[in-house]
């Protein structure tokens, strides 16, 4: 039976919708780089600003955010929702970190990412 490793989202900018969702959720991070993978970018003509594939962890599944030269899509089919226990609070530090409000509803607020990911946040239950 297969186990969930990662969720991946293909983006413009990999390095900064990763440093987005590690923002946006609690617990994660955007991994860590260590001597050996800056050496690798380095000899690829990269650095981790620039790095085309960037990981998220936390206590859950890692995010994984891949380059995808020329992505444009509408809509996306896969999306995240998140719940707090402040959910216009939780909609204002997000706001704040580069989301943007697509539209408010009973019990969740649709919102998009910095490149236009449809996510939701929703009140605790």
């Amino acid at each position: 039976m297969g186990r969930l490793r990662e969720i991946v989202f293909e983006s413009r900018s990999a390095p900064a919708l990763a440093r987005f969702w590690a923002a946006a959720l609690d617990g994660y991070a955007v991994r860590a780089y260590d001597q050996a993978e800056i050496e690798r970018l380095a000899a690829l003509g990269l650095t981790p600003e620039t790095d085309p594939v960037v990981l998220v962890d936390g206590p859950g599944p890692s995010l994984c955010f891949h380059q995808v030269p020329g992505r444009d899509y509408t809509n996306n089919r896969v999306h995240l929702d998140i719940t707090a226990p402040d959910r216009a609070a939780e909609v204002r530090r997000l706001l704040a970190l580069g989301a943007r409000l697509e539209r408010e509803a009973e019990g969740y607020t649709v919102m998009l990412d910095p490149e236009g990911n449809q996510f939701c946040v929703a009140d605790s239950r």
